[in-house]
């Protein structure tokens, strides 16, 4: 690593990781192993089922089913890395490498974040105009919405991921977190970072805070829509189809917003580590455990998918 003001190349970082402590590397090697087990093979299941099953296959479903493959994806972004690391006495990572996880994870970030927005218009829609529901939320329309999302995503993550590595790293390699994220990032350039600050507010901050406003105004809606209703059964009936999205939103915004729309100055990952392993490793864990939970048409089409692969094959 060259140290002059001039230019600054760094081929590897060192990610210094949750702990030190050998005896707790083992301990969190082990849980994360089985949450990213757990997520694999959740969000696997998810999209499996209301792919094979033909009462799954509405708008709902379907936004359902692309967010199962994000946080798939969203999760294996970081945890694989993670679980290596807690095996290695030193954390490196290549500069390319820790390029690709930074834009995977604000990629996959971002997709989410629109996704859900969109997941709650849908929800809106349902409630608010259901004579229109079939019209407005066509196949051609879901497509559309969804390559939105992942267009807004990974246009967002590479302004990020240009405008971060274009700075001069010189202060030091090692990045006071376990993953390659923007914050510690910054936090190691000796150059003026007031313009990735910028971008973050405007870019990153109209990803999170637009896409939390219209998750909220669809809520607002149908929560008008639903208290108009006269029975109260009605009403549980009705908002019982938002109950498992809006747990979902509320874990995600409310964790993510805390991480990034806050000044690069104030951040301390003594304080907030936490937060990344929340909304990067357990909601993708817990987000399929929610809608099969929370929702009675995913049950039941679980139970049939198990109990179809559980009876013998009695054609012979």
């Amino acid at each position: 690593m060259k140290n002059n003001n001039e230019t600054t190349w760094v081929s590897e970082f060192i990610l210094l990781g949750l702990t030190n402590d050998h005896e707790s590397q083992l301990i969190l090697f082990a849980f994360f192993l089985v949450v990213y087990v757990i997520t694999l093979l959740g969000n696997s299941l998810m999209v499996f089922t209301i792919t094979l099953s033909s009462t799954l296959h509405s708008p709902m479903y379907f936004f359902l089913r692309i967010l199962s493959i994000v946080d798939i994806c969203f999760t294996s972004s970081t945890v694989p890395k993670l679980l290596l690391d807690f095996l290695s006495e030193v954390k490196r990572i290549s500069f390319p490498g820790c390029v690709a996880q930074l834009y995977s994870f604000i990629s996959f970030g971002g997709i989410e974040c629109v996704l859900l927005a969109v997941m709650a218009g849908d929800r809106y829609v349902a409630i608010c105009m259901p004579l229109r529901y079939t019209q407005m939320m066509s196949r051609n329309v879901c497509l559309i919405l969804v390559a939105i999302c992942w267009i807004i995503g990974l246009l967002n993550s590479l302004a990020h991921t240009v405008l971060t590595f274009r700075l001069p790293f010189c202060k030091s390699k090692s990045i006071n977190h376990f993953f390659c994220d923007i914050p510690p990032l910054l936090a190691l350039s000796c150059a003026d970072t007031t313009v990735n600050e910028v971008v973050v507010y405007t870019a990153g901050g109209s990803v999170i805070v637009g896409s939390f406003l219209l998750t909220l105004l669809s809520y607002i809606f149908i929560v008008t829509a639903v208290l108009k209703i006269k029975t109260v059964s009605g009403r549980l009936k009705t908002f019982s189809t938002c109950a498992s999205h809006l747990i979902v939103v509320t874990l995600f915004f409310g964790t993510g917003v805390f991480t990034y729309i806050r000044p690069t100055s104030t951040y301390s990952l003594d304080q907030d580590r936490v937060v990344p392993v929340l909304y990067g490793i357990m909601n993708p864990m817990l987000n399929p455990l929610i809608y099969s939970f929370m929702n009675k048409e995913v049950q039941g089409s679980l139970r049939k998918a198990i109990c179809r692969r559980s009876q013998p094959d009695m054609s012979h």
